[in-house]
């Protein structure tokens, strides 16, 4: 078994976290306009720049992760994506309900610096 996860744990691992960003950047450009909205709402400007940047950043570097191309500088794209994103929308010391959601940002952000430091594993486009 430590045979199978050692190769092909990386991709499956990498897969399924950057899953959440590939997912959340779709439905964003879906609904564009609520998108920007809510961005619109936290009081930040150049909300529809905002918008297109996170759509941009969330579906391509996710795909960068998934797929084993660049993933370290796809990792750190997400990584330094999330860092305003869970203190601005998610701050959960004004807001207990935020609570797991800053949590669940800083695990990701963990599993971000993990993809940069051990990179994408056998199974991977940079491996080729």
């Amino acid at each position: 078994m430590n045979e199978v996860v050692t190769k092909f744990g990386p991709l499956v691992g990498r897969t399924l976290i950057a899953l959440i960003f590939l997912i959340a950047g779709i439905k964003k450009a879906m609904a564009f306009g609520g998108t920007a909205g809510y961005i619109a709402s936290k009081g930040l400007p150049m909300p529809d720049v905002l918008a297109a940047i996170a759509i941009v950043i969330e579906i391509g570097a996710a795909a960068m992760v998934i797929l084993g191309w660049k993933a370290r500088l796809g990792a750190l794209a997400l990584l330094v994506f999330l860092v305003p994103v869970t203190l601005i929308f998610h701050p959960f010391w004004a807001n207990a309900a935020e609570y797991n959601s800053f949590m669940k940002n800083l695990a990701i952000m963990g599993a971000m610096l993990y993809v940069m430091a051990y990179g994408s594993g056998p199974y991977s486009l940079d491996r080729r």
